[in-house]
């Protein structure tokens, strides 16, 4: 009987594994499989004289190999009870199949079809400040001075902190690098922003702020980052130097300062959004850091102030409250935001200092907060809107934004923030120090 030409042998620390090049250029290019093709796809076999003696030795551990080989045969993951998931993820990195793995995990993000996977306790007590998705489905957790890095697999790295000063928001710059904004110390010239790697901790770069042409110590509040490799944050310091600073992600060196003016807020702002389709920076200081709301559309390109409102000398019935936060919606040319009631309220880009339309879809929690409730937050993804209440994320789809989904673990108190990257959604709870991990099941294998 023929020998099919596209078998392969492999030896895996001794034991003997078949199988075809067709399932082994599921892996892709990139993978350690991929390196076994020529250009066009063809299997460098090994110079032997025949093919029953053709094989690959590979000294690695042929439990893991099995599984690894069945996910690229059906693309599925079966991790039988004598193989820890550990020893996989180690396997799949070098082989190049995290991809593979996290892909038959978990699968593409949907809000309405997410499912609870795990909660993660932290190691510090008390209260976290707010988490961050990274971009591998890993994330990080601002908790008082320090940061906590996890990876995708949940495994804590060696603990962030610049300066041991109080974190006021961190952001990842890509799935290695991390920034974190900090509190200045009087007396002490430190805080601001520093870069860190995610996987040692070592700080890489801090950035730094000039004003008449001296480095000047401050305060880093919120952070974001654009397509074009700049950070921006908001900024306060001694010397008058409030407002929103910009550095340049590879360099680190400050390229850009946009001051506040008078009677406007920038410096102490909760939140920045970077707009890549208008090249724009929302900027939002909300109550109760400011007795009053104050959201804004920066350009940096004409250094100016495109769009703002202010709830300042407007009344404040009993139904509206105020704005605990704000996210831009390019698409729909919208400013969205939500009070305590987690009534969303939405404002026309195209109209400067217009009034909020108030959409009440939450109005049976009237009166049903509990003791110490934590701010609503918001986020968009994929289409659909996100906000918290109490200990429950709400999901709104479509032109009308209907509620089409809640999810609640019902673990650790109220949630204080929430952050979607990775195809994964991350919720801290302020009552202890957990927080859950959300992802959508992988499709069926058909």
């Amino acid at each position: 009987m023929k020998i099919p030409k596209d078998r392969v042998r492999f030896n895996v620390g001794g034991r003997i594994f078949e199988t075809t090049s067709t399932t082994l250029a599921n892996a892709g290019r990139n993978s350690f499989f991929g390196a076994l093709f020529s250009e066009n796809w063809t299997l460098n076999q090994p110079n032997t004289d025949s093919f029953s003696n053709c094989e690959f030795f590979i000294d690695r551990n042929p439990d893991c190999f099995s599984v690894l080989l069945d996910l690229l045969r059906t693309g599925d993951l079966n991790i039988p009870p004598n193989v820890s998931e550990r020893h996989i993820y180690r396997e799949a990195s070098f082989y190049g199949l995290l991809d593979h793995v996290r892909s038959a995990k978990w699968g593409q993000f949907d809000g309405n079809r997410l499912r609870h996977s795990s909660s993660v306790t932290g190691r510090a007590p008390g209260d976290g400040t707010a988490i961050r998705a990274g971009p591998d489905g890993g994330c990080c957790v601002a908790h008082g001075s320090v940061v906590h890095v996890y990876d995708w697999i949940m495994e804590e790295h060696p603990p962030l902190n610049l300066d041991y000063q109080r974190v006021n928001d961190v952001a990842w710059v890509d799935s290695e690098n991390i920034i974190i904004s900090a509190c200045e110390r009087l007396g002490r010239g430190d805080g601001g922003m520093g870069l860190f790697s995610k996987s040692t901790g070592e700080l890489r770069y801090k950035f730094q702020v000039c004003h008449d042409n001296q480095v000047k110590s401050f305060t880093a509040g919120a952070l974001s980052t654009s397509s074009d490799y700049k950070i921006f944050s908001s900024c306060k310091g001694r010397s008058n130097e409030y407002g929103v600073g910009v550095w340049d992600q590879v360099t680190g060196k400050q390229i850009d300062f946009l001051y506040e003016s008078p009677g406007w807020s920038l410096g102490d702002a909760d939140k920045l959004q970077w707009l890549n389709g208008s090249n724009c920076l929302l900027v939002a200081t909300l109550f109760p850091r400011k007795d009053n709301c104050y959201i804004s559309m920066l350009d940096f390109r004409d250094k100016r102030m495109v769009w703002s409102w202010s709830d300042f000398g407007a009344p404040i019935t009993v139904d509206e409250k105020r704005v605990r936060d704000a996210i831009a919606m390019e698409d729909s040319n919208a400013i969205c935001v939500v009070n305590e009631y987690e009534d969303l309220g939405f404002m026309d880009l195209r109209m400067n200092g217009g009034s909020v339309r108030w959409s009440s879809r939450s109005r049976m929690m009237k009166g049903k907060l509990s003791d110490e409730p934590c701010y609503p937050k918001l986020a968009l993804h994929g289409g659909q809107l996100f906000s918290s209440m109490d200990d429950c994320i709400s999901v709104f789809y479509g032109p009308d934004w209907v509620l089409t989904s809640r999810l609640r673990q019902g673990h650790g108190g109220s949630i204080c923030d929430f952050s979607i990257g990775g195809d994964r959604l991350f919720a801290l709870h302020s009552e202890e120090n957990v927080f859950d991990v959300w992802e959508t099941p992988p499709p069926p294998i058909s």
